[in-house]
């Protein structure tokens, strides 16, 4: 019997939704200031490196798993510079296919190098490609860390264990609040 990768696609997706959905607290605001704090804690040098940026966008909570066809999905806040307070709300969605196996959860912190990646990224021009590569964050990466596209992206694992060897990109969606 042949499945259509498409099916299994879709209820991977589906399946990574409803951990990610028990993942979301009641507050996403206090998710992503935990998140932010986490990040800072581990890396002392991001501080300054945020605050050479355009703005930012946290995801408190990536959950990803696959077994050959992989989904990921997490909710974020989009902040300009020097501004604590959230300009909108973002969704990462990302599909890939190739070897892989498990699931893990994971923060991600996108940092924008001018005010035209934000920009692009506020108007739903943005998407990530395999070219671009995340960063895992510990003391000191983001000071060695170098953008690419306009964009810097640092990662930092919650938990699972995943093996993967994939292609495929990040897609994401904003809306202001």
């Amino acid at each position: 019997m042949k499945i259509n990768s498409y099916l299994i696609t879709m209820l991977t997706g589906m399946a990574v939704a409803g951990l990610v959905s028990n993942a979301w607290a009641d507050s996403l605001g206090e998710e992503v200031k935990e998140a932010k704090d986490e990040f800072l804690k581990a890396d002392a040098t991001l501080k300054a490196t945020m605050s050479k940026a355009s703005g930012y966008v946290i995801f408190p909570s990536v959950a990803k798993g696959g077994l050959g066809v992989g989904a990921a999905a997490g909710k974020g806040q989009v902040f300009g510079t020097g501004n604590d307070k959230a300009l909108g709300e973002s969704k990462l969605r990302q599909v890939t296919v190739g070897f892989q196996a498990g699931g893990q959860v994971y923060s991600e912190m996108i940092l924008f190098e001018d005010k035209t990646s934000l920009d692009n990224f506020k108007k739903g021009n943005f998407e990530f490609s395999a070219q671009v590569s995340a960063v895992a964050v510990k003391a000191g990466a983001s000071a060695n860390a170098k953008y690419e596209h306009g964009v810097m992206v640092l990662t930092m694992t919650k938990g699972g264990l995943m093996y993967e060897a994939s292609v495929g990109g990040q897609k994401f969606k904003y809306n202001d609040y």
